[in-house]
């Protein structure tokens, strides 16, 4: 697989626009790859202000400098990287690699299970988290996982499977996630960035409220006027209430993507 290519040549996809794959898109696009990303219809991000997949609704999303812009077919994507951006296609079932020929696969949407990844979409193929195994569903696994193997690239095997709890921040794990208590449509009464303490009430679902379980700085929420289901992650408080960390990357999604540089240029340099 290995051959020398300019970096300017390679066509990456990622699949998925959320504060993750957002990193590794970010990361990818300061190296000076080409990257484009695919999404659904109506994506969820919690971590918004750090997520191209915004895009999707509002036209064009920035993160830390980077702008990336929703295109409507392949055939747009070349005019917005000429514009110096990262395209943004609403595509869940990756029909548009057929025009792009990616290079280069990765799929950011960690979701726990591969949701129709193959290993033969691409001359790589890199997924990130669990659900996954390198050599059979794709070359190349990334760990995603808080602790000492975060970031690590797993070229056999795969990674460390779900906890179903969240990592620790200042010690603190499933208590700065924020859940929906009911079906329903969620509305806000806070927006991110505000500095919260123990059972503020941050927004609504139908007419629940969402409280915090701990104080801190609110980091991330879903969409407001979206559909929620009952005991769905819909935001985030950070415990360390910094602001200028709901917009900016987080070290994980940094961490992940440093691990994605090192397996691409591991297979192809």
């Amino acid at each position: 697989m290995k051959k020398k290519i300019s970096l300017s040549d390679f066509v990456i996809c990622i699949k998925g626009g959320g504060d993750i794959a957002s990193g590794v898109a970010w990361r990818l696009y300061q190296c000076g790859f080409r990257v484009y990303i695919i999404e659904i219809e109506r994506p969820m991000a919690v971590r918004r202000k750090v997520a191209f997949c915004e895009a999707v609704y509002d036209g064009k999303a920035v993160v830390e400098g980077v702008e990336a812009a929703l295109v409507n077919s392949p055939c747009e994507i070349p005019d917005v990287w000429g514009r110096g951006m990262i395209p943004v296609i609403i595509d869940p079932e990756n029909n548009s690699r057929h025009e792009t020929s990616p290079d280069i696969l990765i799929d950011a949407t960690i979701a726990k299970r591969n949701t129709g990844t193959s290993i033969n979409h691409a001359p790589l193929v890199i997924a990130l988290g669990p659900g996954f195994v390198a050599g059979r569903d794709a070359h190349l696994v990334i760990e995603t996982n808080r602790g000492h193997n975060l970031g690590r690239v797993v070229a056999e095997g795969s990674a460390e499977p779900d906890t179903g709890v969240p990592g620790p921040v200042e010690g603190i794990t499933s208590d700065r996630v924020l859940r929906s208590p009911a079906d329903g449509i969620f509305n806000n009464t806070m927006d991110i960035g505000a500095s919260v303490k123990k059972g503020d009430t941050v927004g609504f679902v139908n007419e629940m409220p969402v409280k915090t379980l701990i104080g801190g700085v609110l980091r991330g929420l879903v969409r407001p006027g979206i559909s929620v289901s009952k005991g769905l992650k819909i935001g985030d408080v950070d415990p360390r209430g910094k602001t200028e960390y709901c917009f900016t990357i987080s070290e994980k999604a940094l961490a992940i993507a440093g691990g994605v540089l090192e397996g691409i240029l591991r297979s192809f340099t």
